[in-house]
């Protein structure tokens, strides 16, 4: 994630550097264009030039040393009284003789959990946190793979109230229109980010399994020749179906289920729901619903191929292993 004040963010950077290096245009044309300075364009193509794309990403700005740093044995001492009494840090600050702000600061830097997510009679941790506990990548593609639904309301004949305007919601026709919904079914690779999406006008076992089996067959296609574990949510449609675990047992792999109620176990999935809502189902007017489910193939090879991913320094295509 850029800085918070940086006037380009990673894919600007690489922007800029193709431009510059590969298009060979000049330091100062290609910096006005992206309203940066000479200065600044000549670091980012100085650094690429030696370290590669790593080098576009954002450097930690931590100090190397930090001498008025609470010592060690102090917030050591901070955790143990917070797991023996269980308060809060204004509590703990009076106990402890530490500022209440560098309390929670110490709480935060070992992990602790918060008091609301804790037994108030044992501390035990009882409540699910909307964070995982260790942010993984797994090491090979294939290893892991997502899976999930995303439901879509459909577009009529004519357009909707995004072609339209949220007025022609509000008709008597409308509201007895009963238009339905698509559902979008995808699965992504935890490695790689490799996707591959179909619509269909259900999430039955049944589908989930057929979609499941064209899915392994377009990730063979592309470089995926195996397809370990499946990760998914608690729905009964792949918790349940027998034809979702006839087309595991197919395929080799192992089905992972997330805790119930914690959908960000899944979130590169997720994360692909939402990359496809802003960039695929909502980035313009359809006129009909047949229009925005043709525009989705198209879609899906260009983020495969051609669309930068920032946490992996390139194309899903690109991280996929020759075999």
């Amino acid at each position: 994630m850029s800085h918070a004040n940086a006037r380009l963010n990673v894919r600007g950077r690489v922007l800029l550097v193709e431009r510059v290096l590969m298009q060979h245009r000049p330091v100062a044309h290609v910096a006005k264009e992206l309203g940066v300075s000479r200065q600044c364009a000549h670091r980012w193509v100085n650094r690429f030039r030696a370290e590669g794309v790593a080098g576009l990403s954002d450097r930690s700005s931590r100090p190397h040393s930090m001498p008025r740093r609470t010592p060690l044995e102090v917030e050591l001492r901070v955790v143990a009284v917070r797991r023996q009494l269980r308060q809060g840090p204004d509590r703990l600050a009076m106990v402890t003789g530490v500022p209440a702000r560098t309390v929670t600061a110490i709480l935060r830097r070992h992990h602790v959990p918060r008091l609301v997510e804790c037994d108030p009679l044992t501390g035990a941790v009882i409540r699910a946190s909307k964070t995982t506990a260790v942010r993984y990548e797994r090491a090979r593609a294939g290893e892991l793979v997502h899976m999930d639904v995303k439901k879509l309301g459909r577009i009529p004949d004519g357009g909707g109230w995004r072609a339209h305007g949220r007025s022609a919601g509000d008709t008597a026709a409308h509201k007895k229109a009963r238009i339905g919904f698509d559902y979008v079914h995808s699965l992504v690779d935890d490695h790689s980010r490799l996707a591959y999406s179909e619509i269909h006008p259900d999430e039955k076992g049944a589908t989930c399994a057929a979609f499941l089996a064209r899915a392994a067959a377009y990730f063979r296609d592309h470089g995926i020749a195996r397809i370990e574990r499946v990760m998914t949510d608690n729905h009964f449609s792949y918790r349940l179906s027998t034809d979702v675990r006839d087309v595991l047992t197919s395929l080799g792999a192992k089905h992972v289920l997330i805790r119930p109620h914690c959908p960000w176990q899944n979130g590169k999935v997720e994360r692909l729901n939402r990359t496809l809502q802003t960039e695929w189902a909502y980035r313009q007017v359809f006129t009909s619903n047949d229009q925005r489910a043709a525009a989705l193939a198209p879609w899906i090879e260009q983020y495969n191929t051609q669309r930068y991913h920032s946490a992996i320094g390139g194309t899903p295509l690109s991280r996929v292993s020759p075999t």
